[in-house]
């Protein structure tokens, strides 16, 4: 026999590599859990990303041995990062009808909310690309577009290794200053110059893909001392404390004790020499923020934000946070 259930929440948490689904009864209790593919709407179109969802949302549906029928679904999804896109993305939620109930947030709103108590404070994504978000109890929320260079983002983990790439290509040919990235970059791929690295990721013999590889490689150069890889770890401290920073002051929060947490592969890290900076630097402009690292699945924040959305009893949160202790 199932279980039963009635009043039960959907939570999505969709990155691009992977998703992450939780059946979760309104007491906090979760029912059941899949993982799927990555959620990848540029690439393969919404009705192809959703069908992905749906893959792996009727696998853990089949698990409590019910139909898909939920009271609400709390959706945070990779590439909803503007509003037009949670909406296109809340219509075809709306038609596969799960739920009469539907909300679509961009992703990083899962990891702000795993790290959080209360839905109150800033979060910083570092992971492949760079964002920023930060929310009230009151739903207030503030957000950037986070499409790259053209909505004035830096760093991430493919921006920072194109960064090392470029300081290190000009060092060994002569056009920019000497750093020892030109020898640990290609080293971290078993060649001996960045000729043969330029060449080996031009041609293919190293998956462009691959470059992401090498931004643990620049944080090892940093920590030995290399005055250019050591600008852009700094830079990237900067980026992380700007971002903070703004979010925090729309929210009204800048001189208020709030909490910064940091999350994504780069952050989470807990690169010494960055959060050494991180710390450093934001303490000059929001020097009451509290900074965290999050360490829960961002499938937490999604059904967190499913709890708060339906007014869940008194110690439901907690009871869902044990579970993902």
């Amino acid at each position: 026999m199932g279980v039963n259930l009635d009043g039960a929440l959907l939570a999505i948490d969709a990155g691009n590599s992977k998703t992450d689904v939780a059946i979760v009864g309104a007491d906090g209790t979760v029912l059941g859990s899949a993982r799927g593919g990555g959620f990848q709407p540029p690439v393969a179109g919404v009705e192809a990303a959703l069908d992905v969802l749906a893959e792996a949302v009727g696998r853990a549906a089949a698990r409590t041995g019910r139909p898909l029928e939920f009271a609400h679904v709390s959706a945070c999804l990779a590439n909803a990062d503007l509003p037009v896109e949670e909406a296109e993305l809340k219509a075809g939620l709306d038609a596969r009808g799960w739920s009469p109930s539907v909300r679509v947030y961009n992703d990083t709103f899962a990891v702000l909310r795993a790290g959080l108590d209360e839905p109150r404070g800033v979060a910083v994504v570092c992971g492949a690309g760079i964002n920023c978000v930060g929310m009230l109890p009151d739903g207030r929320t503030a957000r950037f577009p986070a499409l790259g260079k053209i909505s004035g983002d830096w760093g991430g983990g493919s921006g920072l290794a194109e960064e090392a790439l470029w300081f290190a290509a000009r060092a060994e040919d002569g056009r920019g200053e000497p750093t020892a990235l030109a020898r640990t970059l290609p080293a971290h791929f078993g060649l001996p110059t960045m000729y043969a690295l330029i060449e080996a990721l031009h041609r293919g013999s190293v998956a462009y893909e691959r470059r992401h590889e090498l931004t643990p490689v620049l944080f090892r150069t940093s920590a030995q001392g290399d005055a250019v890889a050591r600008s852009l770890v700094r830079r990237l401290a900067e980026e992380v404390v700007a971002l903070s920073a703004v979010a925090l002051g729309r929210l009204g929060l800048l001189d208020e004790e709030a909490p910064v947490v940091l999350g994504g592969s780069v952050l989470a890290a807990r690169h010494p020499e960055l959060d050494g900076l991180i710390a450093e630097l934001l303490a000059v402009k929001a020097p009451k923020a509290v900074v965290g690292v999050v360490a829960a699945p961002p499938v937490l924040g999604a059904a967190l934000l499913a709890l708060d959305e339906t007014a869940a009893p008194p110690g439901a949160a907690a009871r869902l946070r044990l579970h993902y202790a």
